[in-house]
């Protein structure tokens, strides 16, 4: 069924980072992208140029994903300009404070869960109810190994909220398989991105990966690819980590 239709992605967070790399992957096995971005207009359209000249179409949408009406404003765009959306990349994400639980202001968290956490369900919301009425689709979401680590000294809340996307990957894909949906997720561990508050972090913490190295956004991205594809096809409700051993 998906091989008949052009593949269609959403990428929430797609100007930088893993969700950028996620779209120049996507692009290169013959998706067609819309590339959701918060504020930074300049990167997403790089992103879309480099999915262009990977031959593919691509539209940019500015969007919070916490806000309920931005998602659906993204959705309906992509529909209106590259078809019936197939795929949906819940990528958008903020940590949050950094340090220890006891010190973090309450407005940070709460901005972590809105955003990592009601972002998330509010796309895959969107993306269902649109893929079961367009003959089915894939959703991939991003957690993060930190969801089964804690993050402890760093950022507790935000592996909290990652935690919640494994448990929402694992019960949205049994609810929505029955309509052709597939809903997996991918778990980063340490990445070279500018994610990190403190841009040598993934160089000091090579030590503690099994691997031996941080990895590159662009091997999230193949995972990413692969659980949109029809390779993956009998993969459901899966959380694929992608952490160096860590």
């Amino acid at each position: 069924m998906e091989q008949q239709r052009q593949r269609v992605t959403v990428v929430t967070g797609g100007s930088r980072g893993i969700g950028a790399a996620v779209c120049v992957r996507l692009a290169a096995d013959g998706h067609d992208v819309a590339v959701g971005y918060r504020a930074d207009a300049a990167a997403a359209e790089a992103a879309a140029e480099a999915v262009r000249a990977a031959g593919r179409r691509c539209v940019t949408v500015a969007v919070d994903t916490a806000d309920e009406a931005a998602v659906d404003r993204l959705f309906a765009t992509a529909a209106a300009e590259l078809g019936p959306v197939t795929g949906l990349v819940n990528n958008a994400g903020v940590s949050g404070p950094n340090g220890r639980l006891a010190d973090a202001d309450a407005e940070g968290m709460r901005r972590a869960v809105d955003v990592n956490v009601t972002g998330y369900l509010l796309c895959a919301r969107r993306a269902v109810r649109d893929m079961a009425r367009t003959g089915g689709g894939a959703v991939v979401n991003v957690s993060s190994a930190a969801a089964t680590l804690g993050s402890p000294g760093q950022y507790v809340h935000y592996a909290a909220t990652k935690a919640a996307v494994d448990a929402m990957t694992v019960g949205l894909a049994k609810e929505v398989a029955a309509d052709g949906i597939r809903v997996n997720c991918v778990a980063p561990g340490i990445i070279r991105t500018g994610f990190h508050q403190d841009p040598e972090r993934p160089a000091k913490l090579a030590g503690t990966i099994p691997l031996g190295r941080p990895g590159q956004a662009e091997e999230i991205a193949g995972a990413v690819s692969w659980l949109l594809s029809d390779d993956a096809s009998y993969a459901t409700g899966a959380i694929l980590r992608v952490a160096g051993g860590i």
